[in-house]
């Protein structure tokens, strides 16, 4: 049992020089252990105490960002050195989690039993012993392994923290989401509320069509996501799940049609405080099935918002759909024609394992190229028909590209670069990768910063308790099965990186 329990703590006995002494038979010098962990006291991957205005200020380091951000308080707020391993600014309790985690992802054998777990833990309604929020072993072992490193915390505290965390790094921003949503399964024809409960009216107790004022489910979601707001910055994104108002939204959006005036009153009243605070809006991307009427509000709200020559509010346009180019260039005209800037944000999709297949690209290089298809031709202005090779003016547009993929962003970085220095025609363009994910992508386009400022690089979260969040976590752990050659690249990396670390510490010990 030691053992075990020994295991538990090896992040923190790694920085305990005293266990080094008693099990290891030697301990490190302040320079070894400066080596091993760079930039840091020795106390504070797990809990530490710093003094501020003579209040003493406890500050918990849970994620992969949090930890990382407490290195460059300690520090400096400086672009890491371009020089050195992308991953050597993470701190070693971090490393280890994100190693752990990586080699789940990576080994076929631990992600799919991991995936069937989590899939069962998802499902809405569990008894006590496999409930997330109720049973506080469980809720403990996932707290401090898949949520830590990829959501932002349970309660504004946890989350104010990590987003000033991501912001010390050097990172521009946050996009941040709020938990909730419906996942519609195509395989089962069939749709459930994921990240709350459901109102009485979802149970089938009281009738769908029952004469109410207020609906519960829009209204709790118009609580959390305005909270989200409120927890936000200037130059932050807001992402929402609209999906996540319930029943009587989602059955608006599956028939193509606008959702209930409650819902629409509530994105009025979110997007006014969002555009008054210099917040933007990202409009997620979800189930096809509840696509049509999510596209034709987010739309809408473009027309609304959108009239100052840059987007307040964006579209989210998933690239391993077949039909996307054809949606991309109708709004293009749709924003030519009636003069708003469309918001673009370009993902490759996360919802192949609930879609129709036919749907979607049939190979990964085919989503690759209409990915960097659509990225390319908005960098240069010519989409299509839009665009001085075309017959139309391109029209207003701001680009967000989020991906994984290094070689997408660096290539569309470079390009839009080339094209600022050159005096071409291009457009505003922003990065993002997701919270706990691909920290390398994210760190090695922060080494590419120079003096103005770009690129300008955001971390996605979400936040929200343990049982709201696991349909998020579920979908990322899919998408690291999905993505094979993506997912070993990081566990390479994040292996490399500790076994320098522990190379440097030895080598100088033999000194």
């Amino acid at each position: 049992m030691s053992v075990i329990r020994d295991i538990g703590r090896l992040p923190e006995m790694l920085l305990d020089t005293a266990w080094h002494e008693q099990y290891l038979g030697f301990k490190y010098s302040s320079q070894e252990m400066g080596a091993l962990f760079p930039g840091k006291p020795l106390t504070a991957l797990t809990r530490c105490t710093l003094p501020t205005n003579n209040v003493s200020m406890q500050l918990r380091l849970t994620s992969t960002l949090q930890a990382q951000a407490h290195a460059a308080h300690t520090q400096s707020k400086a672009v890491p050195n371009a020089s050195s391993s992308p991953l050597s600014a993470l701190p070693a309790r971090v490393l280890l989690r994100s190693l752990l985690v990586s080699t789940v992802s990576s080994k076929r054998y631990f992600l799919i039993p991991a995936l069937s777990v989590m899939s069962f833990l998802s499902k809405p309604n569990r008894i006590w012993l496999f409930d997330v929020d109720r049973n506080p072993l469980l809720h403990k072992i996932l707290k401090k392994t898949f949520y830590d490193q990829f959501c932002a915390g349970e309660n504004s505290a946890e989350v104010k923290s990590t987003m000033q965390e991501i912001k010390d790094m050097g990172f521009r921003g946050v996009i941040m989401t709020y938990a909730k949503e419906t996942v519609f399964d195509h395989k089962t024809n069939s749709q459930h509320g994921l990240g709350f409960a459901a109102s009485k009216s979802e149970h089938g107790d009281v009738s769908i069509d029952a004469p109410v004022l207020q609906c519960p489910s829009i209204e709790s979601w118009r609580e959390g996501t305005v909270k989200t707001v409120d927890m936000l910055e200037g130059e932050d994104y807001l992402a929402v799940k609209l999906t996540g108002a319930g029943t009587k939204v989602t059955e608006a959006f599956a028939a193509g049609e606008l959702p209930p005036q409650q819902m629409i009153d509530a994105l009025d009243e979110i997007c006014t405080k969002c555009k008054a605070k210099n917040v933007r809006v990202v409009v997620d991307a979800e189930s096809q099935h509840f696509q049509k009427g999510i596209h034709r509000i987010t739309l809408d709200l473009m027309r609304k918002y959108n009239r100052d020559g840059y987007a307040s509010i964006y579209n989210t346009y998933q690239a391993y759909l077949k039909s996307t180019p054809a949606r991309l260039m109708k709004d293009l005209a749709s924003a030519k024609e009636e003069g708003f800037t469309l918001g673009l944000k370009v993902v490759r999709g996360a919802y192949m394992a609930s879609d129709e297949r036919s749907l979607i690209h049939d190979t990964k290089a085919e989503t690759d190229n209409a990915y960097n298809t659509i990225a390319h031709g908005a960098l240069v202005k010519n989409i299509g028909e839009f665009g001085d090779k075309g017959s139309q003016p391109f029209p207003s547009v701001n680009l967000f590209l989020a991906s994984h993929n290094k070689e997408s962003v660096v290539t569309a970085h470079e390009l839009h670069k080339q094209r600022v220095t050159a005096g071409l025609p291009t457009i505003p363009v922003r990065f993002a990768q997701l919270h706990g994910m691909s920290d390398e992508v994210s760190f090695s386009l922060l080494q590419m910063k120079d003096g103005d400022g770009t690129p300008e690089v955001y971390k996605c979260s979400t936040w929200g308790g343990l049982g709201e969040c696991m349909a998020y976590l579920l979908r990322r752990a899919i998408e690291n099965r999905d993505a094979v050659l993506r997912t070993d690249s990081e566990y390479q990396a994040l292996k490399s990186e500790t076994f320098r670390r522990f190379k440097s510490v030895f080598s100088l010990s033999s000194r």
